[in-house]
């Protein structure tokens, strides 16, 4: 059949709603181009491209923009747009090539600030904040590249600046949402959470659908303890956007600290985010065609937004430096653009460093495809920064869910869970879709710190008073919490607990958790309430604690370790979960099994206990940072060799299925969890 030619005065056939000779049209013109037409087709090309553009057709968009530049090679507004739509498809390194060619044609305050982004995608935040002020030494109130500025400056954990840069844009241009927005996250991460909410206040008054702020004022209210006004927050946010993936993660991170939570109900909540975001995937999980070699050298990825200085950067450094490098090709995906010195390091690894920053989850699949992934290896769960719907999209054969995360994912294209027997114990496997997989004695691995900080003496035989401490985030400290903690107070008649974290940056944090004390009889006077500070100071300060309290249900991880490390011995309590058996895990692996109580009797009992023998408890500080160094929880080199176990073992499990097309999901609540190396 012989198709119509389109007329110059039709429609677009793109289904932009102009006129062909408007819109599309436009091409011929450009490729007709003679020396004396170009002048006057190539505006015409540039705003037809844009409409496309702005309207999300960037196919129609790119293919005007480089038939502009057949004509004209060094179009600046060509390259530049160019440039923005490599930046829009995760392609950094070709917008970063084309916008600075365009800068050299005609250089322009937009350039200067797209250039930036593409940069702060790739981790370059040095260079990208110089781009950002070159933008406002041409254009000084262009209130998106202070607000740009304002983002690299965080990202490089420059939070004054940060804040600084905010206000400028917002000053500048009142009605900036997303500014004050960026604004009530750096007051977050300074622990200043009543001025964070109000930012936050700030940006819904301007924007009242915006979804993204809903959520992060959820996350600023269960910080100040407020769980059913976060989780109401989160619920508004779901409302407005209900594909918002992030804001049902961050709901199901605020129900691991309360107590009223049970393993089902946990559970039910965690598939009901599977059935959102994975169910509608499963049909088109594709088939992979890796070599199933059961010896061959295995390439492994590994997935963070925590590449840096954070718990997850803490515990990887030491085992990734471990690794075989003959058995594994290793490949880093970060999911956020901040570098700082642990970033640094671990890009010194040798290892392939693949950001996935600015890519959709289709993408990002299909780089995990293209770099033929074995195994894909989740360090982020349901914390800030993941990905979990590029493993929805089952990119690799095999995918395993680690470290960063202490409860089911909920997905089943997540084919195993790492654990141990401990966090685990093979009659909770119900708690999971995943497969849990034991390592054979911890699933953590503790890098020690590089700062050189001794062991102080034991600070109640210098003061004459036992100084309890938690350095926990003050979200787990629930009422339960705070009863029994008081309960401890009352028992050993003179002590003191000392509280630091950086919620207690916040003047009102602290006259609240005075308060909470105060309701249970214990005076402000028996308190000691600090913020945050650089990580030197904050492990130096444990030299002012004896003996440390963990919370529950959510108990502490790298908290817990660092403790252990300048000698200070922590007291857990058994809990009915994989988070609130943390603690159990550590203690055991660090030969310190009598300081685990089974329940609140237990827990004052053990307290009361070593705050009277503190001839034993000074012993024991002085040889607990050895003890912990000689341990598996710090054998980097031991455990490296039981994660490569693990993960031939994994491989041979796919390489045996029967069945060779779309992978095996492992069944919901599988019970016959994987034995490990161990």
């Amino acid at each position: 059949m012989i198709m119509k030619k389109i007329g110059r005065n039709d429609p677009c056939p793109c289904g932009s709603g102009k006129r062909y000779k408007q819109c599309c049209g436009s091409l011929e013109e450009v490729q007709a181009a003679t020396t004396h037409s170009v002048d006057t087709s190539i505006p015409k090309a540039i705003q037809a491209a844009l409409e496309h553009h702005q309207a999300g057709r960037l196919p129609q968009a790119e293919a005007l923009y480089r038939q502009i530049l057949q004509v004209a090679p060094n179009h600046p507004d060509a390259l530049h747009l160019l440039g923005v739509i490599a930046r829009q498809d995760g392609k950094n390194e070709i917008a970063v090539e084309l916008i600075t060619k365009a800068i050299s044609v005609n250089p322009s305050s937009s350039m200067y600030c797209n250039l930036g982004a593409a940069l702060r995608d790739q981790g370059k935040l040095d260079t990208a904040v110089e781009s950002y002020h070159k933008a406002l030494s041409i254009k000084p109130d262009f209130a998106e590249a202070h607000y740009n500025l304002g983002i690299a400056l965080q990202q490089q954990g420059k939070l004054d600046a940060a804040i600084e840069s905010y206000h400028k844009a917002v000053s500048i241009k009142p009605d900036f949402a997303e500014a004050y927005s960026n604004l009530g996250l750096a007051l977050k991460d300074q622990g200043k959470l009543d001025a964070a909410v109000e930012s936050y206040h700030k940006a819904l008054a301007i924007k009242p659908d915006f979804a993204e702020v809903h959520s992060d004022l959820g996350i600023a209210l269960q910080e100040q303890g407020k769980l059913d006004a976060a989780v109401e927050s989160y619920h508004k946010a779901l409302s407005i956007k209900p594909d918002y993936a992030e804001a049902h993660s961050n709901y199901l991170m605020t129900t691991q600290y309360g107590p009223g939570h049970s393993p089902v109900e946990l559970l039910a909540y965690h598939l009901d985010f599977a059935e959102r975001f994975e169910a509608p995937l499963r049909a088109s999980w594709p088939s992979h065609d890796n070599y199933r070699d059961l010896q061959r050298r295995l390439r492994v990825g590994f997935v963070s937004g925590d590449l840096c200085t954070h718990p997850v950067g803490f515990f990887m450094e030491s085992v990734l430096a471990h690794l075989d490098q003959h058995a594994l090709d290793i490949f880093l995906y970060p999911t956020h653009s901040q570098v700082d010195a642990l970033t640094k390091r671990l890009q010194g690894m040798g290892f392939a460093w693949e950001s996935l920053v600015g890519l959709s989850d289709d993408r990002a699949a299909d780089r995990v495809r293209e770099d033929a992934i074995d195994i894909l290896v989740d360090l982020s769960g349901h914390t800030g920064h993941n990905r979990l719907r590029l493993f929805a999209r089952k990119p690799a054969p095999v995918q395993v869910t680690w470290l960063g995360y202490f409860a089911t994912t909920g997905l089943r294209a997540m084919d195993y869970i790492l654990c141990d027997r401990y966090v685990a114990p093979a009659n909770e496997s119900d708690h999971f879709v995943e497969k849990p997989w034991y390592l054979p004695n911890t699933r953590l691995c503790f890098t020690p710190p590089q700062d050189e900080i001794a062991v102080g003496a034991l600070p109640a035989l210098i003061n004459g008073r036992v100084t309890f401490g938690c350095f926990n985030n003050l979200t787990k400290m629930n009422d339960a919490v705070v009863a029994l903690w008081a309960r401890v107070l009352h028992a050993v008649p003179g002590s003191r607990l000392f509280l630091k974290t950086n919620q207690l940056n916040d003047p009102s944090m602290q006259r609240a958790t005075l308060s909470r004390f105060a309701d249970r009889g214990i005076a402000a006077e028996r308190l000691a309430l600090e913020g945050a500070s650089s990580r030197a100071d904050y492990l130096t300060t444990y030299n002012r604690v004896d003996i440390a309290f963990d919370p529950f249900p959510f108990t502490g991880g790298t908290t817990s370790v660092e403790g252990l490390w300048m000698g200070v011995p922590v007291i857990t309590k058994r809990g009915d979960r994989f988070i609130a058996r943390q603690g159990e895990s550590i203690l055991h692996n660090a030969g310190l099994p009598d300081w685990i109580a089974a329940d609140n009797e237990a827990y004052v009992a053990i307290a009361v206990a070593r705050a009277t023998d503190l001839s034993g408890l000074a012993t024991l500080r002085a040889k607990l940072r050895s003890q912990l160094l000689a341990s598996p929880l710090c054998d980097a080199s031991l455990f490296a060799r039981n994660l490569e176990a693990a993960f031939r073992g994994m491989w041979q499990a796919y390489c045996s299925q029967e069945h060779k097309g779309k992978p095996v999901a492992p069944p919901i609540g599988a019970s016959d969890g994987g034995t490990g190396a161990g």
